[in-house]
């Protein structure tokens, strides 16, 4: 049996990448992949991927509470009523990514993001693949048929900055998706249905 997963100082087996730092391996253990199905959650998810791309993940997950400040706690109404003095506020500050095309496309998805209320929530998770077997390392992948099809259905909404390897990297990190590899040592989250 192929052994993807990489025994980390407590013996438990991880995927690897989850090994680097110690905030990846509480990430990885505690976060990614758990289900998340709260408007706040899912747009938090999804403006801080989209801050990430480019980045290292790293870079986000240690600037997080300063986001959370930054962006009122990801409240989309509170968000969506950002004017320009707000921007200008973003842009100086150096606890947070400080890139103009991303802060625009944050404060203009909230406002897509409200609109839509729990209808967002409804939207996202209409594109999750429970069903899916943990993968092998050969197996990852940068999209899926699923992240390609949830990127459309949100630009065709308005939202902006958020492509299909973005869409899978959010998919993974709120649940839509089990990529933990097949020999990862994390509790299944997906359990099988009651029958």
């Amino acid at each position: 049996m192929s052994r993807d997963a990489v025994a980390g100082a407590d013996g438990l087996l991880r995927c690897p990448w989850s090994l680097s730092q110690p905030e990846l391996t509480v990430y990885h253990d505690e976060e990614w992949g758990r289900p998340v199905r709260t408007v706040t959650g899912l747009f938090e998810r999804l403006t801080l991927e989209a801050f990430q791309s480019g980045l290292s993940w790293l870079t986000i997950l240690r600037k997080r509470e300063n986001f959370r400040t930054a962006f009122a706690g990801f409240d989309p109404e509170q968000v969506a009523a950002f004017g320009p003095s707000d921007i200008d506020r973003l842009l100086g500050d150096a606890g947070i990514v400080r890139n103009r095309a991303k802060i625009e496309a944050a404060v203009h998805n909230a406002g897509v993001v409200a609109g839509m209320g729990h209808d967002f929530v409804d939207l996202v998770w209409s594109h999750a693949d429970p069903g899916r077997p943990r993968p092998t390392l050969a197996d990852w992948r940068a999209t899926s048929p699923e992240s390609v099809a949830l990127a459309r259905a949100l630009k065709q909404r308005g939202i902006r900055f958020f492509g299909p390897t973005t869409a899978y990297a959010m998919m993974q990190a709120t649940g839509l998706v089990d990529d933990h590899l097949a020999d990862c040592q994390v509790p299944d989250l997906f359990p099988p249905p009651a029958r």
